[in-house]
């Protein structure tokens, strides 16, 4: 693990890491209350009445809960990162068994590139390449500037794991390998199932311009031919028990490990994938997952080009979550579009060393997991279903408007369609950023709340005045942005809750607040909701949690809101697909006719809800 502290006084990525707050332990007394206002909106009322049985006894005097309490307090001062950090990543990451496609991974569907000379997949390529390799550099040499909220510096630990670095299968739990990004300067091109490497570096030092990255693609398109290979790569969409024992069984060969440890360490990937999806839902779904045989779902960076020109990006979740790589994306595009990469000499070096190719040795064994990975693989997103909303009546620029939290205002609509299909509310997540904190990750923010349920039963109510849907709407949005203002604090409920059933020992009795039904209901992720924006993405998502449910990512662009669902085929992902428009045209209707009635907007639309 980095230090974390500036190579020189003048580096900016960390210089407020050592000044930066330890993750805090809420109280009792804060975590409880909020805890139980939380459960009261998705039971009933004799189910809630056993769970404030439980939630008493937890919080008597001298007895298991201040206990546990004072075990969190205590790990939090010995702990070097925070108090959460290690189990977090285990518990939620390095330990979890089932593939990390679909349900860990998370893709960008990039913008179209309108100029036609970045069009040909090679120099779509080779840009995405160079811009990266800057972003790299940056990052490397500390030069980037760290990320900025309004409360103060974040902070920057998860880029130490953005380059050269890979997840590495293991039982019980996976591993992550990083290696010194100024002794490794390949990146990772994977065609037709096949792995190819080249120094990013000339003899000198230097850059390849990309003119010259350009040149090494074309190569490796030509030496991939047309027949593709035997898929190494959907090894690693496999359970990860299943993987670490495949990979065993790879390593024994001198060959293949030696191919392997050049896939961990290159300083990220290019897919180019031999299909050429037109639609968001098409570019959308080839981003999460494509065919499965052409990518290396370990590595946390796959950039993606298409026959066609489309790109898109796949991320590996365990060591970063989304915001670093999200910056990453987004940093590459704008200054791709603002010409402000320097792209090099056009000129290509006649000695430029060619692409190697990675050979593996494929015995009998290897081709029968191969085999089973790619029916696994194929079976399971056969089950699945994604559908992209992107609606265009307005963004953030109507909502802005309506005086509204743009996040709050989309949570809503996701709570709405949701109900409108299964006429109830159900327990939600989404994902609040904590890295205000040293070492923070996410918290939980708790979407459904007695107002957030109040409303949308009084929105699909034909009787109740559209100003008292408003009325209500307030009332519910407010609700959430209260959450959501304590959940980036790190004082929702649910990362407190793990640590305190974590500081249980071994042989001691589970005390009766995580016995109970309502415990566990209550972070059943029927939704599991996040939001990341940027204007060069033209899609974002990733999988269900639970089976029952949906994952809905979703953008909050100036003009328009984009939310991806995906799911079971048997949770009819286009119907939630329809109902968040429909969602949206009711709040759209609601607000402006508040507005109307203020005196502050023009009249309403004559459409009824």
């Amino acid at each position: 693990m980095h230090s974390l502290t500036p190579k020189s006084p003048n580096k900016p990525l960390y210089k407020y890491q050592q000044s930066l707050p330890k993750l805090p332990v809420p109280t009792l007394q804060e975590t409880i209350p909020k805890y139980l206002k939380s459960v009261k909106a998705v039971v009933s009322p004799a189910e809630f009445e056993k769970t404030q049985a439980v939630a008493r006894e937890f919080l008597t005097a001298g007895g298991v809960g201040e206990t546990l309490q004072k075990r969190l307090e205590e790990r939090a001062k010995t702990e070097k990162t925070s108090w959460l950090y290690e189990w977090w990543n285990d518990w939620s990451y390095m330990g979890y068994r089932d593939p990390v496609v679909v349900y860990v991974s998370y893709f960008f569907v990039f913008r179209d590139e309108v100029r036609r000379q970045w069009r040909n997949p090679a120099r779509r390529a080779a840009a995405l390449a160079t811009a990266a390799l800057e972003f790299r550099r940056l990052t490397v040499e500390e030069d980037l500037e760290p990320e900025m909220a309004k409360s103060g510096a974040l902070s920057m630990d998860q880029y130490q794991w953005m380059f050269n670095s890979c997840r590495i299968p293991a039982i019980p739990s996976d591993t992550t390998r990083v290696v010194d990004p100024a002794q490794n300067n390949e990146i990772l091109v994977i065609r037709k199932n096949k792995f190819f490497t080249f120094n990013t570096l000339h003899a000198d030092g230097t850059q390849l311009s990309t003119a010259e990255i350009a040149a090494q693609i074309e190569n490796i398109y030509g030496l991939a031919g047309d027949k593709p290979a035997a898929p190494i790569g959907v090894l690693t969409a496999e359970n990860r028990d299943l993987w670490t024992k495949q990979r065993e069984e790879l390593v024994k060969s001198p060959k293949n490990r030696e191919a392997l440890d050049a896939i961990e360490r290159a300083a990220f990937v290019i897919c180019l994938d031999d299909t050429s999806p037109v639609t968001r839902n098409e570019a959308s779904r080839a981003c999460w997952h494509g065919d499965g045989r052409n990518r290396f779902f370990d590595k946390p960076l796959q950039f993606i080009v298409f026959e066609n020109g489309k790109a898109g990006f796949l991320g590996e979740h365990s060591m970063m979550d989304g915001t670093p790589t999200s910056r990453l994306c987004d940093w590459v595009l704008d200054n791709l579009s603002r010409d402000k990469i320097n792209h090099g000499s056009t000129t290509v070096s006649p000695s430029l060393p060619a692409p190697r190719q990675l050979e593996f040795e494929v015995t009998a064994t290897t081709t029968s997991n191969i085999k089973s990975a790619e029916a696994n693989f194929d079976k399971l997103i056969g089950e699945h279903s994604l559908n992209v909303q992107a609606y265009t009546v307005h963004g953030k620029d109507l909502i802005k408007k309506f005086k509204a939290s743009p996040d709050a205002y989309a949570q809503m609509a996701i709570q709405l369609a949701y109900y409108k299909m299964h006429g109830v509310s159900r327990p939600t997540y989404e994902s609040a950023q904590t890295r205000k904190f040293a070492f923070g990750r996410t918290e939980t923010c708790r979407t459904v709340s007695e107002e957030s349920v109040a409303w949308v039963k009084a929105m699909e109510d034909p009787d109740v005045p559209v100003l008292k849907k408003a009325e209500l709407g307030r009332k519910a949005l407010a609700a959430h942005v209260a959450y959501m203002a304590d959940a980036v604090e790190n004082k929702g409920v649910d990362r407190h809750l793990l640590g305190l059933k974590l500081s249980l020992q071994k042989g001691e009795a589970v005390p009766s607040l995580f016995t109970d039904p309502a415990f566990e209901y209550s972070k059943h992720w029927y939704l599991s909701t996040s939001q990341l924006t940027s204007e060069y993405f033209d899609g974002y998502g990733w999988g269900e949690v639970v089976p029952d449910g949906y994952g809905i990512a979703y953008m909050i662009k100036e003009r328009s809101l984009h939310f991806n669902v995906g799911c079971r085929n048997e949770m009819h992902g286009e119907r939630m697909h329809h109902f968040l428009h429909a969602a949206l045209d009711d709040m759209r209707f609601m607000f402006e006719a508040e507005l109307a009635a203020s005196g502050a907007g023009s009249a309403p639309a004559k459409a009824k809800l």
